[in-house]
């Protein structure tokens, strides 16, 4: 039987925002808006709906008077990451 897979990891950017994060722990948005290639507004709504989901920490403060938003990977995005990695390895096996 197949296992459900989480549908905040199952978004194509979501899913590369966490695996990024999953590598460096913590990154800085342009860092990611980089990565990724997406555009800074789906970025943000992705980031927010991580967020949400307490997978991710987002921290706004300001470096030389400019805003800087970093994001952490949290525990549980951590653990959450893992299951969907899993659930996919499941699928694949059958």
């Amino acid at each position: 039987m197949f296992k459900d897979l989480d549908p905040i990891l199952h978004s194509q950017l979501r899913l590369a925002v966490m695996s990024i994060l999953i590598g460096v722990k913590e990154a800085e948005f342009s860092y990611l808006k980089e990565k990724t290639g997406s555009t800074a507004g789906n970025l943000s709504v992705q980031i927010t709906k991580l967020s949400e989901a307490e997978y991710i920490l987002v921290e706004n403060t300001f470096r030389h008077n400019y805003p800087l938003t970093t994001v952490k990977i949290t525990p549980k995005g951590i653990l959450a990451f893992e299951g969907y990695v899993k659930a996919l390895q499941g699928y694949i096996k059958k």
